[in-house]
């Protein structure tokens, strides 16, 4: 299973597709670094926020945490290169993603902040000097950036470091309902980007075929912000492949329901208790009844390892088509 640890509501971006700034945890109630030992060995474990690095206790978290998860992730803006790299010289084998919505002027207009760019830029370069391989930027597709994404995927293939995407989202998480995109430029935009990620520029086999399987995903993404109804993307993997931890320590099926569904807290019980009560199995029927066709790659990642057959007859079948002239096709 993954397991999200939303470490804190406060951050220092005021990102226009997410609220979470408006609404940020007092640091007193945030939850003590010691209960994160209650988590099973062999976890995937991504930690976020907000921003996670304004945590205090990031050292502590990590040295607790980087021993038991099978990968250990950390999502940043990057504001804070200092600690961000001492976390990646401290401890190597992490995935490190630093948020980057587009070219400067777009990038600090949707992030809300001042040298928003040049900061994630920055912690970029500063990485890569780092024993920590596994690093890379990560965008969120909205109305007012796609048309940088080509950009973007250029930018990390001449740093040769990672990009991944997601797309606008409404939620509790994100304290927003208003997120949406409609226009068919948007539309003609990632299908150049899935294009360009179906004839990776990267050097090395195992980089082209993780370009491979992230055009396979925003396959999910494309149809997703063409309207297609539910059914067409794997059924969501929420209690069953992951699941989420507040900052206050209350445990959640995922971050894309209209309001969160609380089934326990770790404070409290064990995280077996909390997955095996009453609640959970109440939440797992929300779950499996859910509509709001959510487009996350946790979802996308456990199925596709189910079922390689999938992305990989897509894949072929799609480059064959660019081949030949022909359009994506995302169905």
């Amino acid at each position: 299973m993954q397991a999200s640890l939303i470490t804190t509501y406060r951050c220092n971006a005021k990102c226009n597709m997410c609220n979470i700034w408006k609404h940020p945890s007092k640091q007193q109630e945030e939850i003590d670094y010691s209960y994160y030992e209650k988590l099973p060995d062999g976890l995937r474990i991504n930690i976020t926020g907000g921003e996670a690095t304004l945590r205090g206790d990031i050292d502590e978290i990590f040295r607790i945490l980087y021993p038991k998860a099978s990968l250990l992730e950390l999502s940043t803006n990057g504001f804070n290169t200092e600690t961000i790299v001492r976390l990646a010289n401290k401890y190597p084998n992490i995935l490190i993603r630093v948020s980057l919505e587009g070219l400067p002027t777009i990038n600090d207009s949707k992030r809300g902040t001042v040298n928003g760019f040049d900061h994630a830029l920055k912690t970029m370069l500063e990485l890569k000097k780092t024993k920590c391989k596994n690093i890379g930027f990560s965008v969120v597709i909205s109305p007012d950036n796609y048309k940088d994404l080509l950009y973007l995927y250029d930018l990390c293939v001449a740093l040769d470091v990672e990009l991944g995407n997601s797309a606008v989202h409404n939620s509790w998480y994100f304290q927003k309902e208003d997120n949406l995109i409609t226009s068919q430029e948007a539309l003609e935009q990632h299908e150049l980007f899935v294009r360009a990620l179906l004839q990776s520029k990267r050097r090395g086999f195992k980089k082209k075929l993780k370009d491979y399987g992230r055009a396979y995903f925003n396959r999910s993404i494309y149809r997703r912000l063409r309207g297609d109804e539910s059914g067409y993307r794997p059924h969501c993997g929420a209690l069953s492949d992951f699941y989420f931890i507040d900052p206050y320590g209350n445990v959640s099926p995922c971050n894309g329901s209209s309001e969160e569904i609380i089934i326990g807290n770790i404070k409290e019980n064990s995280i077996e208790e909390i997955l095996n009560s009453d609640k959970a199995k109440e939440a797992m029927e929300i779950v499996m009844n859910c509509k709001r066709n959510c487009a996350f790659i946790v979802t996308e990642r456990h199925d596709m390892v189910r079922k390689p057959w999938k992305p990989i007859l897509w894949i072929l079948r799609n480059k064959i088509r660019i081949m030949q002239g022909k359009k994506v096709a995302f169905e």
